[in-house]
């Protein structure tokens, strides 16, 4: 996955309308890594800047992102 050698990743983002109108994206598969933006290019700016900072930190803090995960839907009442 990321190193601090700069390799490139690719993390799934959730993008959603937040309550004031901006779009929030979060990365699910790095804990607190949530931004937002005006529009939905700005927010992917954001997030992928966000991103950057807590991968910068992950090994000083002794965490690592899962190698293998699966992005499904289900159905629930509401």
């Amino acid at each position: 996955m990321y190193n601090s050698s700069m390799s490139k990743v690719s993390l799934p983002v959730i993008l959603s309308q937040g309550e004031d109108g901006f779009i929030v994206a979060e990365v699910p598969i790095i804990p607190g890594c949530i931004s937002q933006g005006a529009t939905v290019a700005e927010a992917l700016v954001n997030i992928r800047e966000a991103a950057e900072l807590c991968l910068e930190t992950r090994e000083a803090e002794g965490w690592q992102l899962p190698t293998d995960y699966f992005i499904e839907q289900i159905e629930v009442s509401a």
